[in-house]
């Protein structure tokens, strides 16, 4: 990680404030409703998660993709219809354009749903990852790390749901199953060419909050009133942006805000570590109602006709996964592939 900054483009905010209670806590959710109708994107400090334990996650991202191709191919995404696994070099899109960087994607350990008993297409998403056999300390050492990352997320929600002027537990319900989450290693090697700058491309994420780790490497831009700025790496801290589906809760009152990665023009490499949290894939999003000094400055989601949101989450979701990795589509999504 690399050392504070004091030129900061985002808020700061400090869960410590939270977990105090009173006033403090009151100040915390005044802040985190601000920052995420303002910009969409704060950094979270005192968090409780050690420096040493993120460390170690960078540490074992480093070794996953420093393994031979044919070790890391072994557990690659196109071996699963429930999209865990590895992924190459421009080998997801974003835009309908390749990201140059390679990853590995988890979500929650679970049985798949045998075809006969298949409802609905997005069920597919459900089922066990994929895990590297030259690497056998990364299932315990990622799933531990995916519930903290869970947990925090959790806190967050509710949080959010103060700030919305709601009760605390507004959307408890479409996560009282467990939330859905999905969690990325990623690298982005150094570019090799002026054109090669895409690490991924500008995007919005379509779940509730996404919290990112970063190395001492910058390169996650984000898009604000004042053009495109940098969320430079704060040691210890990770930042958060709110997603589509807390857009749509909301009635467009926050809003889901456009980010990109610029593959880095000198450093060889930069690691990252992106968790995801949406509700429960068989939930649907319920539309708050906001209180009037609220809800007069909600002018509604802002959707994209060609990437329409849904409020039914399994559904966003695989809408998402299928145009993000159409290799995938391919082998074993042939209907929606074809179409």
């Amino acid at each position: 990680m690399g050392p504070a900054q004091t030129n900061l483009s985002l808020p700061v905010l400090k869960l410590s404030q939270w977990f105090a209670g009173g006033s403090a806590r009151d100040a915390f959710i005044e802040e985190l409703g601000k920052a995420a109708r303002e910009i969409g994107f704060f950094y979270l400090t005192d968090h409780g998660i050690s420096h040493e334990q993120q460390q170690q996650v960078m540490m074992l991202a480093k070794r996953f993709f420093q393994l031979p191709a044919a070790a890391k191919e072994s557990v690659q995404m196109l071996n699963s219809p429930h999209f865990r696994g590895y992924t190459k070099l421009q080998g997801e899109l974003t835009g309908g354009q390749p990201d140059f960087r390679e990853q590995f994607d988890i979500m929650r350990e679970q049985l798949a749903i045998e075809a006969p008993q298949l409802e609905a297409d997005w069920q597919q998403i459900i089922g066990p990852n994929q895990w590297p056999d030259a690497l056998p300390e990364m299932r315990s050492t990622l799933l531990d790390w995916q519930q903290q990352l869970t947990d925090l997320t959790v806190i967050l929600l509710e949080a959010f749901a103060l700030a919305l002027k709601q009760p605390a537990d507004a959307l408890q319900a479409t996560i009282k199953d467990g939330p859905y989450t999905h969690m990325k290693l990623i690298r982005y090697p150094r570019r090799t060419n002026t054109q090669q700058t895409q690490g991924v491309g500008a995007h919005k994420d379509p779940g509730y909050l996404t919290l990112v780790l970063q190395d001492d490497q910058s390169g996650l831009e984000v898009e604000t009133a004042d053009g495109w700025v940098s969320a430079q790496p704060l040691a210890g801290a990770f930042v958060v942006n709110i997603g589509e589906l807390l857009e749509l809760a909301s009635d467009g009152y926050l809003k889901a805000t456009y980010h990109r990665v610029v593959s880095p023009p000198v450093a060889e490499e930069r690691l990252s570590c992106a968790f995801f949290m949406a509700a429960q894939l068989d939930a649907e999003v319920p539309l708050l109602e906001l209180p009037p000094e609220l809800a007069e400055l909600a002018q509604g989601p802002a959707s994209d006709p060609a990437n329409p949101l849904f409020y039914q989450v399994g559904e966003n979701v695989l809408k998402g996964r299928l145009r993000s990795h159409r290799d995938v589509a391919q082998a074993h999504y042939q209907r929606h592939h074809a179409a």
